[in-house]
């Protein structure tokens, strides 16, 4: 790995406050770019032109990615005068179309609430965990990462909020549902003592793959679809739910902890998919032909 990168990386770390996963993802993109056009703090158009060959057979969306990667690398290199030119032109800019996040019906959020609770009921301390995972994912909106790192101390009191660090080391709060708040008191009745965590485990705290994993083995018990849910999915659903109740798009914004309502903007559009739905479906004209 060049220096170059290397010091890129640590800028991300350190002026942007990139978690790691996120450094690990430009750092793959970079080596797999280097592996192609050779050293990258060197490399001009043309053996940048090299990886719009080799990227052919990738998803757009990836292909951007990479190229957004390669972008901020050379406006990184420029800024600390490692280089004078911008080779990134010569970079594949192909045309995205950002995806509608998926989506639970409120049914469908019923009954996995129902599996949820009855599991609970029987007091036993996975059950009991699970429940709480579930009320804070949909209740609060939190990212998976965001859920699983909450320590012990960031659990209120008296006042119905949690501290939440999210992306870039920026913290802010969230606000509990009466039902999570009874579900974390349930879930800290029964929870091991002494762990740092809210969610601990082997002396850290439960993973996102284990959390991904504890979802969908709720939905097959369920009866739902298993790829339907995850902890995004569920994150999506509160966004969207609470945009059809009225919720304001800036109070969004500020609750799902988005830097750019641009980014907030995408549940908009979930919900005018939903309106042109329900039009086509329940409008007194829907099922009558044309001419008839």
């Amino acid at each position: 790995m060049s220096a170059a990168i290397e010091s890129f990386l640590a800028m991300l770390a350190a002026e942007r406050g990139a978690a790691a996963n996120t450094l690990a993802a430009y750092r793959r993109d970079l080596e797999g770019a280097q592996e192609i056009a050779g050293d990258l703090a060197d490399a001009g158009s043309e053996e940048l032109a090299r990886l719009g060959k080799a990227w052919s057979g990738l998803a757009a969306s990836t292909i951007a990615r990479k190229s957004s990667a390669l972008r901020q690398f050379y406006g990184f290199l420029i800024d600390e005068d490692l280089r004078a030119d911008d080779p990134s032109p010569a970079l594949p800019r192909p045309a995205t179309r950002r995806p509608l996040p998926k989506i639970l019906t409120h049914e469908q959020v019923e009954t996995l609430f129902a599996q949820a609770e009855q599991e609970a009921e029987s007091g036993k301390p996975a059950a009991v965990r699970l429940l709480a995972l579930l009320e804070l994912l949909y209740g609060s909106g939190l990212r998976a990462t965001e859920l699983m790192s909450l320590p012990l101390s960031a659990v209120p009191r008296d006042a119905p909020f949690l501290t939440v660090t999210g992306k870039g080391g920026q913290a802010r709060m969230v606000p509990v549902s009466r039902r999570a708040k009874e579900a974390i008191g349930r879930w800290l009745a029964v929870r091991p003592e002494g762990a740092k965590y809210l969610f601990p485990s082997r002396g850290r705290h439960l993973t996102r793959i284990r959390l991904y994993q504890l979802l969908k083995e709720l939905a097959v018990r369920a009866g739902l679809p298993p790829e339907k849910v995850s902890p995004h999915v569920l994150r999506h659903a509160f966004a969207t739910h609470l945009l059809e109740g009225g919720a304001d798009l800036r109070v969004l914004q500020t609750l799902l902890g988005h830097a750019d309502i641009a980014t907030t903007q995408i549940y908009t559009h979930v919900d005018t998919a939903r309106l042109v739905a329900l039009v086509n479906e329940r409008h007194p004209l829907a099922e009558k032909p044309q001419g008839g």
